[in-house]
This record gives structure tokens, C-alpha cells and sequence, in this order.
């Protein structure tokens, strides 16, 4: 009955099994366990090239921390208006970059387009040194919309960021529900595309509490970001509980399978709600977030019949629903009853 947030989902058991394998007698404290040593070998694995792995407790926390290092105190942030970092972080990359301004530009379906990008770098500096300076782009994978962005979008972003000197950051929070959609390959969607640093989600996917950043050729970055973990107080003294989650959920890639269940399940729900003449889709479903319109009674009906999920902000009218690697077809199937009915 649960669609409100793949958040509120429970944890694989397979996170659990890594979590008491984990707890097997005495480790290294503070990311120097087995586990968090073994990273950045099966993450080049995945990734098809050599990267950093810093494992972390929260994406709130991956997404602040790599911001902070990309961003002097001075610089600005270009994201979405709908972006996470931008609405549902309760200004953490502004206070953990010691100032970086956030802005927020409009784009179709949550996501930027690269005119967009470009002709906001270039406007930028008007005002010599009494503006903010630009340094990094960050795209959400999938978007807040529940829609992904294609290979050869994230490419031209990347071409306007670079070209002008920024650096692109890829909030990840449901980055596996984003490559099962797609089809394609973790790198042709990251670093062969031009994003520098990823925030690897799994928490919403299936884990406990895990996430990681993901930096691809920059070396330089990782000091920095190992600091800034510390000071931000996410360096967790016993880290392997999070790094066994990371890779438990590497192995025979049980992230992809996992978002990849989500996104069935959304699809289920989408064909419903088409079919349904008094309800439609708000933006296209390409991940496991399911945007729905229809009147407020009766959103307010199914809300009494006992299903949950979120109102979206400012729209009585639109519900949010989210799937998860715990939603079952007959799950959906009683929503759609209860929505027909």
C-alpha cells in the first residue's frame, strides 16, 4: 500500500547478509577496513576505468561534500529548479562549500539542456567580481520527474560545463533505476559522457545506508574530499558496514536488477493510470516514479482506502508515486482497482 517513497522501503536481504558478514570479529576503523580497500577496484570494474571511491552514509552528505571540493565559496552551482541539491537538502552544499550559491534553471520533464547551461555560464560575470562565479553543473540521474537523461544530453552538458571551465557533478540517487531504463552501460552514462564525480546511490535501491562518490581522473580532488568527509562528520569509524553494503550490491550486479524491478513496477502502474479516465501522467515515467493528476477527492479516496504517497508540493492535484525492488504486481494492481473504483 506504500507507494509514497522508495525510501520507506525495507533493505534488501542480501544488505542485511553483508552487514553481519561484516561483523565478523574485529576491522580496521575510519574506511581502512578490507571492505572500503576493495572500492575502487570493483568500482573501475563497473565503470570500465581506473576512479575513487569514497564511501559515505548519506546522499545528502556525497552530493554536499563532492559540491563543496568542485566549488570555491565564491562559485555557484547550476542544477535544475526541481533538483534535490536545490530543494530537499535544507541548504547542506551552500554550508558544507562555506557559501556557493545555488541557481536554479528551468528545463522540460526536470532536466537542463545545455543552451540553457551555456548561456548561464556566459551571463554569469557581468558584474566582474560582485557576481558569483560559476564552477559546477549538477544533473540528477534519474531527474526529480522521474525522466533520465540519454547519454548524448549528458554529453552536451558536459561539453558546454568544460568548455567554459565548470566542472559536472551527477547526483545519483537513483542512478540504477536511470541505467535500466536506458540499456546502456555505467560509463557510456558517466565519465565517457563527461561527468566528473558521481554520488552513487543505493540507499533508495535496497541498502541500509550506503552511498558512495565516485570520482572519475581527478586525483587531485580526493585529499580534499577525504577532509571534508571527516569535517562534515561522515567518516564513520566502522565504515565496513556501508562498503560490504556497496559491494554486496555489485555482485552480479544486484543494483541493476534491483532498480530495474522498481522501474517494472512503474511501468505497471503508468499503463494503469493511462487506462483510467479519470486520472493521466504528468511528466513521462522512464524510472520508478510514477507522476499522476487527478481531482483532489480523489486522491483523497485513495488516501482513505489506506494507499500512501506524497502530494506533490503546490499541486493538490498531482500525487507522487514511487516504486521499489519490494513492490509487488499485486500492489499495484489493488491501487489500480481502488483508482478505477
Amino acid at each position: 500500500m506504500n507507494f509514497k517513497s522508495d525510501n520507506e522501503a525495507p533493505a534488501h536481504p542480501a544488505m542485511i547478509e553483508a552487514i553481519s558478514r561484516a561483523n565478523d570479529g574485529f576491522a580496521t576503523a575510519y574506511s581502512e577496513d578490507r571492505f572500503s580497500r576493495e572500492l575502487d577496484r570493483r568500482f573501475a570494474d563497473l565503470f570500465e576505468t581506473d576512479c575513487h571511491v569514497l564511501p559515505i552514509a548519506t546522499g545528502t552528505a556525497a552530493n554536499a561534500v563532492a559540491i563543496a571540493e568542485l566549488s570555491p565559496p565564491w562559485g555557484a552551482v547550476l542544477c535544475h529548479e526541481l533538483a534535490h541539491i536545490h530543494n530537499d537538502e535544507n541548504g547542506a552544499p551552500e554550508f558544507y562549500s562555506a557559501g556557493a550559491k545555488l541557481l536554479p534553471l528551468p528545463g522540460e520533464d526536470g532536466r537542463l539542456d545545455a543552451d540553457s547551461v551555456a548561456r548561464t555560464i556566459d551571463s554569469a560575470g557581468a558584474h566582474g567580481v560582485h557576481n558569483v562565479k560559476p564552477s559546477v553543473v549538477s544533473i540528477t540521474q534519474a531527474t526529480e520527474c522521474g525522466t533520465v537523461y540519454r547519454p548524448e544530453t549528458i554529453a552536451e552538458i558536459a561539453e558546454a560545463t568544460h568548455s567554459r571551465g565548470l566542472h559536472l557533478h551527477m547526483d545519483g540517487a537513483r542512478f540504477a533505476n536511470a541505467v535500466a531504463t536506458l540499456g546502456c552501460s555505467p560509463a557510456q552514462t558517466t565519465w565517457k559522457a563527461g561527468v566528473d564525480v558521481l554520488s552513487f546511490g543505493v540507499t533508495k535501491n535496497g541498502a541500509v545506508t550506503a552511498e558512495a562518490i565516485v570520482v572519475f581522473g581527478h586525483p587531485e580532488w580526493l585529499e580534499g574530499m577525504a577532509r571534508r568527509r571527516k569535517r562534515a562528520g561522515h567518516l564513520l569509524s566502522k565504515m565496513r558496514y556501508v562498503s560490504a553494503q556497496l559491494l554486496a550490491m555489485l555482485d552480479d550486479d544486484l543494483w541493476l536488477e534491483l532498480g530495474g524491478i522498481a522501474n517494472a513496477r512503474a511501468r505497471q502502474l503508468a499503463e494503469g493510470i493511462e487506462a483510467c479516465p479519470h486520472a493521466s501522467l504528468h511528466w513521462p515515467v522512464e524510472s520508478n516514479e510514477v507522476f499522476m493528476k487527478a481531482a483532489p477527492e480523489t486522491l483523497a479516496a485513495l488516501k482513505e482506502k489506506g494507499f500512501e504517497f506524497h502530494i506533490w508540493p503546490g499541486h493538490e492535484d498531482l500525487a507522487r508515486l514511487v516504486c521499489s525492488w519490494a513492490t509487488t504486481e499485486d500492489q499495484v494492481t489493488a491501487f489500480l482497482k481502488a483508482l478505477n473504483a
